[in-house]
């Protein structure tokens, strides 16, 4: 955990949280450390300019605004590592079919700045190098088509812009439509939606895009943004899903996509309250939620 910055608002406090929420929960965790995103890996999606920026702490003040919060020495280790706790997951993932990354999730930072608490995009950054090294003859897995599904309350704009234009990586983001950014990009498949939606409509809407679209594009692996931020409670949300209306979405990502042998690896993304503690309650009840669902599909490879 690194020391909150002193300015900005946003509520580091839940990382910490969720996983002592998972620890008590009793349910059977192994924990792993990632490494720090390596430099390259970051500049091969975002201008090297701006990496260098986040390396020295030297982010221009413009920018720490759309970010939301100062780029100080621990953030940015902490960005580096959080990033490499998605590439993590997407290893594991490969593996056991299902695997969390219990922070990150940054889906509004852009090529040369970050945005909406979000300094560098770890599932754009992953999917990148996911199919740059499957491209590599003797790499152990071969990656070629990687889907990313974002059910973040929030369009996932960042990633949507970043990865624009490529046949090998599908964005696919499901958000309420009055809510931020204001200025949406294109995903490759957008499904905006009408505040206080609730459970039942909402997984309708995913039931009617989600098969189609595994079946259509047949990814190799699925980047899942789990934002807990649609619940009705949520302090930036405009939905209005309830506990088991999130718990039901999750699952049925995870079982949309393990049924077809793919495997599924998922960062936090949004949520957002008063009470950090019930946020936190969320986001570990959604990756109980998903490596439930998992353990009834074989391994990978199994």
């Amino acid at each position: 955990m690194a020391p909150p910055p002193e300015r900005g608002t946003f509520k580091f406090d839940k990382y910490q949280l969720v996983m002592q929420v998972l620890r008590d929960s009793g349910g059977p965790l192994t924990e792993h450390a990632p490494e720090p995103m390596p430099r390259e890996w970051l500049e091969a999606v975002h201008d090297p300019e701006y990496v260098a920026q986040v390396f020295a702490a030297q982010v221009p003040r413009e920018k720490e605004r759309r970010i939301g919060f100062p780029v100080t020495p621990h953030i940015a280790s902490r960005v580096r590592h959080t990033n490499g706790g998605t590439w993590l997951a997407a290893q594991l993932a490969l593996h056991h079919g299902y695997a969390a990354n219990s922070a990150a999730g940054s889906h509004h930072a852009l090529h040369d700045t970050g945005a909406g608490y979000c300094v560098f995009n770890d599932l754009a950054v992953t999917a990148n190098r996911l199919i740059a090294e499957g491209a590599d003859s003797d790499a152990a897995r071969d990656i070629r088509r990687v889907l990313i599904v974002d059910l973040d309350v929030h369009q996932g704009d960042g990633t949507a812009s970043l990865m624009a234009g490529r046949d090998d990586v599908f964005t696919f983001s499901m958000h309420a439509e009055k809510n931020f950014p204001v200025r949406k990009a294109r995903s490759t498949l957008d499904v905006p939606l009408a505040d206080g939606l609730s459970d039942a409509a909402y997984l309708a809407k995913l039931a009617e895009h989600l098969p189609p679209l595994f079946d259509r594009f047949s990814p190799d692996i699925v980047l899942y943004q789990a934002g807990v931020d649609p619940h009705h409670d949520d302090r930036l949300g405009r939905l209005s899903l309830t506990d088991d209306g999130l718990a039901a979405r999750d699952r049925f990502v995870v079982r949309e996509a393990r049924r077809r042998g793919v495997p599924v690896a998922s960062a936090l993304g949004g949520g957002y309250g008063t009470d950090q503690r019930e946020v936190a309650t969320r986001h570990a009840a959604s990756m109980l939620a998903m490596a439930e669902e998992n353990v009834r599909h074989p391994r990978p490879g199994s």
